[in-house]
C-alpha cells in the first residue's frame, strides 16, 4: 500500500515538474509529512526524480519550440555550480535548520506568485475598463 502513496506523491510532482514549476515544491513537503521520511532523505528523493522528469519535460518543451536556448547555457552552468556548493552545503545543516530555510522559502516564493497574480489582475481589469 506504501507504493501507492510514493506513486501518487510522484505523480503530483511530476505534474507540477512538468509545468516547470518545480515538483520538488511538493514533493519534499509529501515525503517529509505523510511518509515520514527526513528532510535529507526527501531531498535526495527529489534530486533522484527531478533526473528523468526534467528529460521528459524538457523534450516536450523542445518541441513545442518553448525554450529560450540563448539563456539556457549561462543559466545551466550557474546552476550546475550552485547546485554543488547548495548540496555540500545541505550536508552541513541540520534537518531542522535546513527544513525552516525550505519553509521559509515555500512561503516567499507563494507570497510573490500571489502579489505578482493579484498585480496582473489589477493591470487586465484596467486595460478592460
Amino acid at each position: 500500500m506504501q507504493y501507492i502513496y510514493y506513486a501518487l506523491i510522484g505523480f503530483a510532482g511530476g505534474v507540477l515538474g512538468g509545468m516547470g514549476m518545480g515538483g520538488g515544491t511538493l514533493l519534499i513537503p509529501m515525503l517529509i509529512l505523510f511518509m515520514g521520511v527526513s528532510q535529507h532523505g526527501a531531498q535526495g528523493a527529489n534530486l533522484l526524480a527531478f533526473i528523468p522528469m526534467s528529460i521528459i519535460a524538457l523534450l516536450i518543451h523542445l518541441k513545442n519550440k518553448l525554450v529560450e536556448k540563448r539563456v539556457v547555457l549561462p543559466i545551466a552552468l550557474s546552476a550546475a555550480v550552485t547546485a554543488a556548493l547548495g548540496s555540500f552545503l545541505s550536508l552541513k545543516l541540520d534537518a531542522h535548520l535546513l527544513r525552516l530555510i525550505f519553509g521559509i522559502f515555500l512561503t516567499v516564493s507563494g507570497c510573490v506568485y500571489m502579489i505578482s497574480w493579484v498585480i496582473s489582475r489589477k493591470s487586465k481589469l484596467k486595460v478592460e475598463s
